[in-house]
């Protein structure tokens, strides 16, 4: 339980005591004026909260002890936050109009803690407070002009050019001069695909450049490098160099960074990886992990990095031929009975488990049962037959993928 804080004590104690909520406050009142609302709700607190709260008692603490907190100390703990809002590119006039909301804050809290009696020391803490905002002022605005001024975008602008290129097949060597980037024989092919529908509003572009930020630092800490990609926020190709064995990186740290991203991102991420492709062959390979990638969201599996052997029969039911059209043929008499398809889903989510199967689509076991029938009747395939039922899944497979013979005409 906290103590209760006497008269006599100083006014950066009482400050000291309450600063995990001014901290959170000065955030809130900082952003509410100023943000966009399209804004996911933890935009700011991941990053700026934490910062708010250790400079803050930093300063106080330095008050506290007649110290003066130095210009340098103010860039530790600022610089950072406004490289990352800098190349996300917040406008700075929100940035500083946030900052200065956050410290009314700070000095509104000052007034309603402070004794009558402290009123020099109110005064003190006050100048302190204002000569902190503006070194605060002068890092923020320096910040941004070192970030807009440096090559750093064009090099990433470049390396995304590089990574087009490849993509594509296209010749390299140039573009890689310009993005800083050796060429490798073998690359492990990364598709990204973001699950989400599509964003509107005035933060879009704020969302996109801080997803591509997180991707690339995600990626710098699992490589160790700068990787080329063309994400644009919702979905891109990463090509990570495997210039040796030892570059390969293992299936389960693709996993955590599909995982990593979904949690940052605060929606489903679905990767699909392919390793050690040869330069010529990286089209090709961008083309069955894009697919993979399509694959997997289609099919409901959840967010993580997924392999050709996670989905072999879903990858190759989308091979032309007349076997896929012949599938394709056998659930056609289900198109117009919305209500048997998703029985039928439903059957083969759960199998035998039938009433499991019932209570997911609200109907009483007998009713679906009676589905049952009516798709074995329709199609001539019993969904209760082992067999039967792999190729009534097979069929729907290729329904889902809008890969029949009536869909792709259309």
């Amino acid at each position: 339980m906290q103590q209760p804080v006497s008269a006599s004590t100083p006014l950066t104690a009482r400050l000291l005591r309450r600063w995990p909520q001014i901290a959170e406050r000065m955030l809130t009142e900082g952003l509410d004026a100023t943000a966009p609302a399209e804004l996911p709700d933890d935009h700011f607190t991941a990053e700026v909260l934490p910062t708010i709260y250790a400079c803050g008692r930093a300063v106080l603490e330095a008050i506290a002890a007649d110290r003066e907190f130095t210009r340098a100390e103010v860039t530790a703990f600022v610089a950072p936050v406004a490289e990352r809002h800098a190349e996300d590119r917040l406008p700075l006039s929100m940035l500083i109009s946030a900052i200065h909301r956050s410290a009314q804050a700070v000095l509104a809290e000052a007034a309603a803690v402070a004794d009558p009696t402290q009123m020099d020391e109110f005064v003190a803490v006050f100048n302190q407070l204002l000569e902190l905002l503006r070194r605060i002022n002068m890092t923020v605005v320096d910040t941004y002009t070192e970030v807009e001024q440096s090559i750093y975008h064009a090099e990433r602008e470049a390396r995304r050019e590089l990574c087009s290129a490849l993509v594509r097949g296209l010749p390299a060597e140039e573009l890689a001069v310009r993005a800083d980037t050796i060429l490798t024989d073998q690359y492990t092919v990364l598709a990204i695909h973001v699950s989400e529908p599509a964003r509107t509003g005035s933060a879009v572009n704020l969302v996109t450049r801080r997803r591509i930020r997180l991707l690339q630092r995600a990626l710098y800490e699992l490589t160790g490098a700068t990787t080329p990609a063309t994400f644009d926020g919702v979905s891109g190709i990463a090509l990570l160099a495997n210039s040796s064995e030892s570059d390969i990186i293992d299936a389960e740290r693709f996993d955590a960074l599909a995982a990593r991203l979904s949690q940052q991102f605060g929606v489903a991420v679905h990767l699909a990886e392919f390793s050690g492709v040869r330069r010529e062959d990286i089209p090709t390979a961008v083309e069955d992990a894009r697919e993979l990638t399509e694959l997997a969201r289609l099919h409901g599996r959840p967010g993580g990095c997924y392999r050709l052997d996670d989905l072999l029969l879903e990858y190759q039911l989308t091979r032309p031929g007349p076997a896929r059209e012949r599938l394709a043929q056998r659930v056609n008499p289900l198109l117009a009975s919305p209500h048997l398809l998703e029985a039928l889903e439903a059957h083969l989510q759960y199998g035998a488990d039938r009433k499991t199967a019932a209570r997911t689509i609200h109907v009483h076991p007998n009713t679906f049962t009676y589905r049952l029938h009516r798709i074995a009747e329709l199609t001539g395939l019993d969904p209760a037959d082992p067999q039967d039922s792999r190729m009534l899944a097979a069929a729907l497979t290729v329904h889902r993928l809008g890969l029949s013979p009536d869909r792709t005409k259309a």
